[in-house]
C-alpha cells in the first residue's frame, strides 16, 4: 500500500491535538492507574514494581525512541543536527514550537510529530513493520485506525500499536544492552538526542515522556482519559536501572500528562534508586 503524504495527515491528527487543546483549557486530574516499575539493566530484574503494570496503552511519543533508532540505522537521520526539515502546510502544528525547521535534537525534545511521520514514512510500510517486529515491540500492530491505512503515521498514537509497561522495560532492556538489529550508531545517536537531566546521588537520566488519550472498545479515542509515559534509563558509573512511569487520568489536566508523569517521577527517583541500587547484583 502506498504511503500517505503527509500534506494529508492534519485531519487524521486532530483528535490528538485536541488532547493538548483540552490540556490548557481543564484542571488538575487526578490519576486512576499508575505503575511504577525499576529494573535492573543488565539482567531485566524487577527490583520495584507498585500499580498496574501489565496494561496495554499506546505507547504515544515514547515510541520516538524505536523511531530514531529505525532512523538512524537506516540512514535517514545523520546525526544530532542532521537533517534539518522545513515545516510545511498541512503538517501537524498544534504547537508553535513545531511550526519551523526541525532537527534531530529538536524534534526529541518538543515531541514533532510531523518529523516523526517523515521518518517512518521514508522507510515505507514493509521495513516500518520489519524494524517493529524486530525489534519485539509490544502487540507489533502497525496496521494503524481500522479502514484508514495510516499505519506509516498513526499506528503509535492512540491507535492500533499497544505496549505494557513490562514491555517498555523490556524494550529499554535491549537498548542498554545493545540487543537490537541496528547499528552502533543508531544507539549512539539516539542516546544523544534523549532528554538527559543530572539527579542527586550522582544519577544520570536518559528519558523520554509520552500522552495520549486511551483508547476506547471501538478503537476510538477516550478524551476523558488521558495518560502519560515516562520510560528510560539512570546510570551512575557502570550501574544502569531501567524506569517506566505510566499514569492515566481521569480527566484532562493543565500540564500535558506526560510532562506532569517525568516530573513526579523525577522527584520520587532519587530515593527509589538509593533504595533499589544495593539490590542489583
Amino acid at each position: 500500500m502506498a504511503a500517505i503524504p503527509v500534506s494529508g495527515i492534519a485531519t487524521a491528527v486532530r483528535a490528538v491535538a485536541a488532547f493538548f487543546v483540552l490540556s490548557l483549557l481543564a484542571g488538575p486530574a487526578r490519576a486512576d492507574a499508575v505503575c511504577t516499575l525499576l529494573a535492573e539493566a543488565s539482567t531485566g530484574k524487577i527490583l520495584h514494581q507498585d500499580g498496574e503494570c501489565d496494561r496495554a496503552m499506546p505507547p504515544a511519543s515514547t515510541f520516538k525512541i524505536p523511531i530514531s533508532l529505525m532512523g538512524y540505522d537506516s540512514g535517514f537521520l545523520k546525526d544530532e543536527t542532521t537533517p534539518v526539515l522545513p515545516f510545511k502546510e498541512g503538517y501537524a502544528d498544534w504547537r508553535k514550537e513545531w511550526r519551523t525547521d526541525i532537527d534531530p535534537t529538536t524534534w526529541m525534545k518538543e515531541s514533532v510529530v510531523w518529523y516523526s511521520q517523515l521518518i517512518t514514512q521514508s522507510l515505507g510500510e514493509a521495513k516500518f513493520s520489519s524494524y517493529v517486529q524486530a525489534f519485539d515491540y509490544g502487540n507489533e500492530d502497525v496496521s494503524g485506525d481500522k479502514g484508514k491505512n495510516n499505519g506509516l503515521t498513526r499506528s503509535w498514537l492512540s491507535s492500533s500499536l499497544r505496549i505494557t509497561p513490562l514491555e517498555q522495560v523490556a524494550f529499554i532492556g535491549k537498548i542498554v544492552n545493545r540487543q537490537l538489529p541496528v547499528s552502533e550508531h543508531a544507539y549512539q545517536m539516539t542516546e544523544a538526542i534523549l532528554g538527559r537531566y543530572d539527579l542527586p546521588g550522582d544519577w544520570t537520566v536518559h528519558g523520554k515522556t509520552g500522552a495520549g488519550f486511551s483508547v476506547n472498545a471501538d478503537g476510538s479515542p477516550d478524551r476523558q482519559r488521558p495518560f502519560g509515559w515516562y520510560v528510560g534509563w539512570a546510570q551512575k558509573a557502570d550501574q544502569k536501572i531501567i524506569f517506566v512511569r505510566l499514569a492515566v487520568l481521569s480527566k484532562p489536566q493543565k500540564m500535558s500528562p506526560g510532562m506532569g508523569t517525568r516530573d513526579d517521577l523525577l522527584k520520587q527517583l532519587p530515593a527509589l534508586l538509593d533504595q533499589v541500587a544495593n539490590v542489583t547484583d
